[in-house]
């Protein structure tokens, strides 16, 4: 299998925001935002490996500015990095005002992709060709964003199984919520409403 470069599936959509994109603040929604940055992932990633490509994971969405209606999104994606069957696809998002021409930096993501065929097994994709330093910047830091985010997931399950409520009523004394139970209760795990696992 060739290896393929960074350019040959470099992607940009281009959308207009109109007034149904709109929340009830008169900004775009984010989730109209989050939808055409995942069809921009997957043009992208499925350009790359020759096959359709699912969504596994979003890292990294944070509005920095707000979307106007009327304005254009642009959103510019490039593979990052490839595993076997993964592949992680950089998306910059940016807004251009059409009467000022003003182009604002609104978010960056990353969205991970798993390349399927047609009976929806996964399926190897192409190595990736580096052509400059920018690119292998970009690969190595996938490599450390997911080894990061691995460790975290195994911090955070560490510390839910953990869980003990007379020493962590501090640190919910500390922020903004109000306990309406005995804290001298007995915690029962088998009875967790919200389970986070």
């Amino acid at each position: 299998m060739t290896a393929r470069s960074v350019a040959f599936s470099r992607t940009r959509l281009t959308e207009l925001m109109v007034p149904s994109f709109a929340n009830f603040g008169g900004k775009v929604h984010g989730g109209v935002i989050l939808s055409l940055m995942d069809k921009v992932a997957y043009a992208c990633a499925s350009k790359h490996a020759g096959a359709y490509c699912v969504t596994v994971t979003v890292d990294g969405v944070e509005f920095l500015q707000p979307v106007e209606v009327g304005d254009l999104l642009h959103l510019d994606a490039t593979v990052h990095y490839v595993g076997n069957t993964s592949l992680v696809v950089g998306i910059k998002v940016t807004t251009e005002n059409i009467k000022t021409n003003e182009v604002k930096h609104t978010n960056n993501s990353f969205f991970t992709m798993v390349a399927k065929d047609d009976n929806g097994t996964p399926v190897t994709v192409p190595e990736l060709e580096l052509t400059n330093h920018h690119e292998m910047r970009n690969f190595v830091t996938a490599i450390r964003r997911s080894k990061i985010r691995k460790e975290a997931q195994v911090k955070l399950q560490r510390d839910y199984d953990a869980f003990i409520p007379k020493e962590d009523f501090a640190l919910v004394d500390a922020h903004r919520c109000t306990i309406s139970f005995e804290r001298d209760s007995a915690f029962d795990k088998t009875n967790s409403q919200c389970d986070e696992k």
